[in-house]
């Protein structure tokens, strides 16, 4: 089944959060908004993981309410006080109705994975599809402290080294999720990172 992003209607900032139903029911990151839980409720009875991309709080923020609902496995690169599996680069792991592998994404964040299954990639904000900065092909902004472009460029590269060729979405931390030629979206962002221009006016 499609991954259905329960964060879609939020009235306040949050990343995107997408369920995946299927054998594995699972959420990849649970977002900021008030409620989420409910609406994740309202597609499946049960919640068996929840998949942090990476821990600031636009991603994970209502984390405690979605355990509190559900009692999910918790998977995550970094501790976090919900944390029940801990990730690693190269794991596999369920998602829905397919498998996919844990890719260790940093540069956005230290913390940052992921996940490539034979047909979809869950990218968190390492590599986004739109987001106001650009379109068809972006990536997460790298001007904080504890950042760093250059990671993030090396990131990317993995990224795409890791990227079977059938994989067809692309679920993304912020903006729309992509159907279509999933490969030439992220060299696209590879290609804009790597220019070290500023992203953004002020960065």
């Amino acid at each position: 089944m499609e991954p259905i992003n329960v964060t879609a209607d939020a009235e306040t900032f949050t990343s995107n959060a997408f369920l995946v139903p299927g054998e594995a029911p699972t959420l990849v990151d649970s977002g900021a908004m008030a409620g989420v839980e409910r609406v994740v409720a309202n597609h499946v009875d049960t919640l068996d993981r929840v998949v942090i991309t990476h821990q600031h709080g636009d991603h994970i923020a209502e984390l405690d309410a979605v355990v509190d609902r559900f009692d999910p496995a918790v998977y995550a690169y970094d501790d976090h006080q919900h944390r029940t599996h801990d990730i690693a680069a190269g794991d596999t792991l369920a998602i829905g109705d397919e498998s996919g592998e844990v890719v260790h994404t940093p540069g956005h964040a230290p913390d940052h994975v992921s996940l490539v299954t034979p047909t979809r990639l869950f990218s968190g904000d390492v590599v986004v599809y739109n987001d106001g900065a650009f379109d068809d092909g972006s990536f997460g902004r790298t001007d904080n402290p504890g950042q760093s472009r250059e990671r993030l460029v090396e990131s990317v590269r993995r990224l795409l080294d890791r990227l079977p060729d059938g994989v067809e979405g692309m679920y993304a931390g912020h903006g729309d999720a992509f159907h279509g030629d999933v490969r030439t979206v992220v060299e696209r962002s590879l290609e804009r990172a790597e220019r070290r221009e500023p992203k953004y006016p002020d960065e």
